[in-house]
């Protein structure tokens, strides 16, 4: 009886703990107070991105099917759309057309640097319903490539910029404005830009650059729009998977093939993913996201000291974006073997792709391959373009709170919050000079204008081109 009554007073203890920290984990009071309502040449604003999206920048691994004289085009037309900018800022031309362009302030030290680039993916002409390079408006949405990714950020940093110097505005500390011509293919342009700041001596207050956006219905139980401004990205590895043998015909074949072999690698690895890390930037978007869900959800988000498996659970059967902000992910992309049916191959190949998460390294990633596959004969080759995870910025700090009240300003209601980019982008050659480089789009996008981002039709509201210019207007208006 004694042991009974010591069982149920520790049940009752667990299930008291786990209360009070639900009842403790609640959302910061928020701030009150109308922000100044900003004012500017909307449709102004719209016409400029739409002379940019008709510059056919499309950039290609194979440089050769590239159209220099469009991306001269654009170039060109930039001190026209914002004359203002030409005026006042100095532009520097980087190799890899690396466009840098300076802002001077009222003070030197600690410079504001906000990226942008301006060439866009290719695009399958059939597949769209307007032309991807007409900057089509129909019914209020723009359409063409490169509208969101990411001539929007470009033409939103230029036209705040030529507006507010055209009010007399002078920013306190000097602004760059960093744009690169090849982040679709990894270019160099921003690695230029990067080394000419590093060559300057120039340590940036921060640094922004493309990468999360104000969504709705992506975390478990909150109903508010969040805005997700990425800490840190992952990094990026392809990976060879190759077995040999002395092939043949497949008439008389060995017990195990080529391609059977990686077969059994490929679901060895699928079926145990790497470890879930709830820490770093999935941690603190669990932590402020997570006070705004539900009882029952914020029941689990306080007390993933006991419930964390339910989590890691349910992730990996899921898959998707929650799983991938907490894990390195593995995705079997490319095969390769024999020429013909009845032949085996005598060298047979998959590629994976993958994304790891900020606490794992290309080497720590190898040697859990090897632990799972346990297999020797398979061959693993990391490709040459690899990277490890970016460096991850720091949110406490004054950096951070003058983009979060840019865009809670801008985005009033929204929920402001710390995320893992699980893509890459220019922003990570950043590292070297600041751990304080944040990737927000300043865009209000829906699923269906996320779709169209490297797809077909990409598209973007008018009222979200109004919002662009608006919060860098206000977030210049801090610096």
């Amino acid at each position: 009886m004694v042991a009974l009554y010591i069982v149920l007073a520790l049940i009752a203890a667990f299930i008291a703990v786990v209360l009070i920290r639900t009842a403790r984990f609640k959302p910061p009071a928020e701030k009150g107070g109308e922000p100044e309502p900003v004012s500017f040449d909307k449709d102004g604003a719209v016409a400029a991105l739409q002379e940019l999206v008709r510059c056919r920048t499309v950039s290609f691994y194979d440089h050769s099917l590239e159209d220099d004289a469009e991306f001269e085009k654009l170039v060109n037309l930039l001190p026209k759309l914002y004359p203002e900018v030409a005026r006042v800022c100095t532009l520097i031309r980087l190799p890899d057309r690396g466009l840098l362009y300076k802002w001077e302030g009222e003070e030197h030290d600690e410079p504001v640097i906000l990226m942008s680039h301006y060439d866009v993916v290719p695009v399958n002409e059939e597949g769209w319903t307007k032309p991807p390079f007409d900057a089509v408006i129909e019914d209020g949405v723009l359409y063409g490539r490169g509208c969101v990714d990411t001539k929007l950020t470009l033409n939103g940093i230029l036209f705040a910029a030529n507006h507010l110097i055209a009010q007399g505005f002078k920013p306190k500390k000097d602004i760059y404005f960093a744009f690169s011509g090849g982040e679709e293919v990894n270019g160099l342009g921003a690695v230029h830009i990067v080394d000419w700041f590093k060559e300057q001596g120039i340590t940036p207050a921060f640094v922004l650059d493309e990468g999360g956006a104000v969504v709705e219905k992506i975390f478990p139980g909150v109903s508010r729009p969040c805005a997700l401004i990425g800490i840190a990205e992952k990094g990026l590895m392809n990976v060879e998977f190759r077995v040999s043998s002395p092939g043949g015909h497949s008439s008389a074949p060995k017990p195990h093939t080529p391609i059977g072999i990686l077969s059994r690698a490929c679901v060895r690895l699928e079926n145990r993913p790497f470890k879930m890390r709830l820490a770093g930037p999935a941690a603190k978007m669990f932590d402020t996201l997570g006070r705004y869900s539900t009882f029952a959800y914020r029941l689990i988000f306080a007390n993933l000291w006991c419930f964390g498996g339910i989590i890691n659970m349910l992730a990996k059967k899921s898959g998707g974006e929650m799983n991938a902000m907490m894990r390195t992910t593995v995705a079997f992309t490319m095969a390769s073997g024999s020429q013909a049916p009845n032949v085996i191959p005598p060298s047979a190949a998959f590629v994976a792709n993958m994304r790891l998460n900020p606490h794992d390294t290309i080497d720590s990633a190898v040697a859990y391959i090897k632990k799972v596959i346990k297999d020797d004969t398979v061959q693993i080759t990391v490709g040459k373009e690899s990277m490890n995870p970016s460096v991850i910025s720091e949110t406490d700090c004054p950096a951070w709170e003058t983009i979060a009240q840019a865009v809670a300003d801008t985005w009033r209601g929204c929920i402001v919050s710390p995320y893992l980019m699980v893509a890459c982008s220019d922003s990570r050659h950043y590292g070297r000079i600041s751990n304080r480089v944040y990737r927000f789009s300043a865009a209000d996008l829906t699923a269906d204008e996320r779709s169209g981002i490297h797809g077909n039709d990409e598209h973007i509201r008018l009222d979200v081109i109004y919002r662009t210019v608006e919060f860098f207007i206000r977030l210049m208006q801090k610096c």
